[in-house]
């Protein structure tokens, strides 16, 4: 394909960018700020720094304007919150004495006041801090920091271009706050936020900003008519503004659907639309709705959110479709490129072959100035480019990682019977009870425990030589012993190994996995400061070996009380992987979960009676439209009891999810055939619970009453209401104790006290529950 050079060059764009850093040097600044080591100016001067660098990059590379306003100390959400004035009621007196540490007492909490509640941003791995809202929030606007940074990029002779979470989507992913009803709809604020917003962008025009971008993802999900029209709405007021930027606004994540039509008509500069995979019907839906005659296009055509190389030939042919539909047509990937890792190139240790596939933050922006170049230009100004793009593209085809003929085999000869249990659930729990021999309201904990300063030290020591591999183990074995008495000493009923072993719940069993690829400095931000590295799904999975069952039963041969055998689940393995995408994900997940049921019968077999199978992301990757749910939520159900099936009766399975509102998804939960669930429920004080007692959810379940992502302590008092609620929903026999999710970030002397306090809760609800209650 030839593309016809556009009336006007393309120019090359991203939406947001990584924001930590190549050596994640934002993250070791705010937690040394935490910790008093550093000043509140050096953790600015490092910030600084970072925008500074990330900007001139993005230039350098050939990105025409670049985006301000997406780097964040914490969350770009939390940061919306701060713009618009909605700072809650119990934390305005912190950011009154101090911006910048009420600024993180909103995301993290302190003793004394609880933070924002946190879930997933979308079906990605990002989280974002939930605004709170009720009839009587008042918005007051605060464009301090997009101007600031606006201004430093300018002075850096760049043109930028501020980004925004846009008003529709912010109120849409808002929830009523404490003590507004329930039913409080926060889209009902539009009318009062959408004068803030017309005063931060005239704060911007002010500043010289030409464009300003709005995201609106939230626009890709299934909306309804009311919705739509609050949108319609929304950018009818913005664009009528007399003296304003021109405004460009963006979706990503999918197809915008019903609200295409809605975008393109309001009086708006230019919409940017995803056309990769997710975004599959965008261009249809553009043709149909006339084009946007007048307006740029902005068209994510590099995958935001994988790291395989572009296709360019595929995305040339979508961009030469795209000039015939709008007055100009740029460059740009899917979404922010937030959820990639910073540099391939950096990934010495993986196999140069395999290391032609990938792209991350740096090669994307690479790519899409490729692609603006040769829309611009024709293909002949990118021959060199296209010739080797296709010979990378040919190399992952025919590689032979790719496919594992026995594998297949395996996976072809899968049967229903496989994913069933032997017996329904209420023989089972009959079972389990005689075996296990647990009280009411059995304590435990997710899984792990403080990874210190020791175990990480211990792990570099082997990786450096310093020390051997015998040596290494006794320090595992040192800490898996503590953490047992521990755990026997604060009184929990069913115990575990803490994991000090792993480095991450995903990447620990990737590198055990074949088929699986481990990058180092592959770090993308999950919250915060958390940040992990995502291990590549990049062929056929088997396990040549048990994982887990060494330590696992070296710690049951330390107690007499059940250790619990501790695995992430099939869809989590994917969900926080990049997975292939020459294959459907289903059948990924169902060579992971055959996998996983090896490992699973090899822990039974060695004596474990109760196995933990962690599936925290089957919420999250739910797809954002309706009418997708019921194909992806079949396979996920299914590779979960794939992998959980084959044990006996009296052998319990759990398993936890955390990071997202489950009310949706309650049928699949149950479709599980888990035996007992825990779930993340202390922020949203047992939300939860009753949506499982809504759905007349049949089996044990721990909605959780310690929140480890604060470093507050709970007390003894608040676990004890929190688990009152939950016997409003939850009856005493099927209701665990248990944190909300596990405990690798925190400290142990807040570990210690908050489980010391849980304990205490639960015998104190113990005492006063009736005889019958069993």
């Amino acid at each position: 394909m030839t593309a016809k050079p556009a009336a006007a060059a393309a120019r090359a764009t991203v939406y947001g960018y990584p924001r930590q850093g190549r050596n994640r040097e934002l993250k070791k600044a705010i937690e040394g700020y935490w910790k008093g080591r550093v000043t509140a100016d050096t953790l600015r001067q490092t910030a600084a720094g970072l925008r500074r660098g990330t900007w001139q990059q993005l230039a350098e590379a050939g990105v025409h304007d670049v985006p301000t306003g997406d780097f964040s100390y914490y969350d770009h959400v939390l940061d919306t919150s701060v713009m618009v004035g909605a700072v809650p009621e119990r934390h305005r007196e912190a950011v009154r004495a101090d911006a910048l540490d009420g600024y993180f007492a909103m995301a993290r909490g302190t003793q004394d006041v609880a933070p924002l509640e946190m879930t997933k941003w979308f079906d990605t791995n990002y989280h974002y801090l939930v605004p709170e809202l009720g009839p009587d929030t008042e918005f007051t606007a605060d464009s301090a920091k997009q101007v600031a940074e606006f201004k430093e990029a300018l002075a850096l002779g760049l043109t930028p271009r501020p980004v925004l979470v846009g008003p529709v989507t912010y109120l849409l992913l808002a929830k009523a706050a404490p003590g507004v009803a329930a039913d409080f709809e926060p889209l009902t604020l539009l009318d009062r936020l959408l004068p803030v917003y017309a005063e931060v962008l005239a704060d911007l025009r002010a500043a010289g900003a030409e464009w300003v971008q709005l995201d609106e993802p939230a626009l890709v999900q299934d909306r309804t008519p009311a919705e739509l029209n609050a949108a319609a709405r929304a950018y009818r007021e913005l664009g009528g503004l007399a003296d304003r930027p021109k405004l460009l606004v963006a979706s990503y994540f999918g197809r915008l659907g019903e609200a295409l039509p809605v975008l393109a008509k309001a009086p708006v500069d230019g919409l940017a639309l995803d056309f990769t995979e997710s975004g599959a019907g965008n261009l249809d839906d553009l043709a149909a709705a006339g084009g946007l005659p007048g307006k740029r296009l902005v068209a994510g055509v590099v995958n935001g959110r994988n790291i395989w190389i572009n296709d360019y030939e595929k995305s040339l042919a979508t961009l030469g479709t795209l000039l015939g539909l709008a007055d100009h047509v740029d460059v740009s990937a899917s979404s922010s490129l937030l959820h990639v890792p910073l540099d391939a190139a950096a990934e010495s240790d993986i196999d140069p072959e395999v290391a032609r596939w990938l792209a991350f933050a740096q090669q994307k922006t690479q790519e899409i100035v490729v692609l603006a170049r040769g829309l611009s230009d024709g293909t002949e100004a990118i021959a060199a480019e296209l010739a080797a793009n296709r010979a990378d593209l040919a190399s992952r085809a025919d590689a032979a990682i790719t496919r594992d003929p026995a594998v297949r085999a395996r996976t072809a000869a899968i049967t229903d019977a496989d994913g069933r249990r032997s017996q329904p659930y209420a023989d089972r729990a009959v079972a389990q009870r005689a075996h296990l021999g647990l009280p009411l309201l059995p304590t435990t904990t997710i899984g792990s425990f403080p990874q210190t300063t020791e175990l990480r030290t211990a792990r570099a020591d082997l990786r450096a030589g310093r020390i051997d591999e015998a040596g290494y183990e006794d320090r595992i074995k040192d800490e898996i012993r503590e953490v047992l008495s521990f755990q026997e000493k604060a009184g929990l009923d069913v115990l575990v190994h803490g994991e000090p072993e792993r480095n991450d719940m995903v990447q620990y069993f990737a590198e055990q996995l074949t088929g699986y690829l481990a990058t180092q400095h592959g770090w993308v931000q999950s919250y915060g400061t958390r940040y992990v590295r995502p291990p590549v799904l990049a062929g056929d999975i088997s396990r040549p070996e048990p994982m887990t069952v060494r330590w696992t039963t070296y710690a049951q041969s330390l107690t007499e009380r059940p250790v619990k055998g501790m695995l992430t689940g099939p869809v989590t393995m994917l969900a926080w992987s990049f997975v292939r995408d020459d294959q459907p994900l289903g059948d990924t997940a169902r060579q992971v979960a055959l996998a996983l049921r090896d490992e699973v019968n090899d822990l039974e077999a060695g004596g474990t009676s109760v196995i933990q199978v962690d599936e925290p992301a089957l919420r999250e990757t739910l797809p954002l439209r309706t009418a997708e749910h019921a194909a992806y939520l079949q396979w996920a159900t299914e590779s979960f009891r794939l992998a959980t099936a084959g044990v006996r009766p009296d052998t319990q399975i759990h398993t936890h999810m955390c990071y997202a509102e489950f009310g949706d998804i309650v049928q699949a939960i149950d479709d599980l055939d888990a035996d007992v669930i825990s779930l993340e429920a202390a922020r949203s004080h047992m939300q939860v619970a009753r949506e499982l007692a809504a759905h007349g959810y049949p089996r044990e379940a721990g909605p959780g009453v310690y929140d480890i992502h604060s470093p507050r302590i709970p007390s003894a008092d608040e676990a004890a209401a929190l688990l009152r609620t939950g016997l409003e929903a939850i009856p005493a026999g099927r209701l665990w104790v248990n944190p909300d999710c596990g405990l690798k970030t925190r400290g142990w002397p807040e570990t210690r006290a908050s489980l010391e306090n849980l304990v205490a809760a639960a015998r104190e609800i113990r005492a006063e529950l009736p005889t019958e209650a069993a």
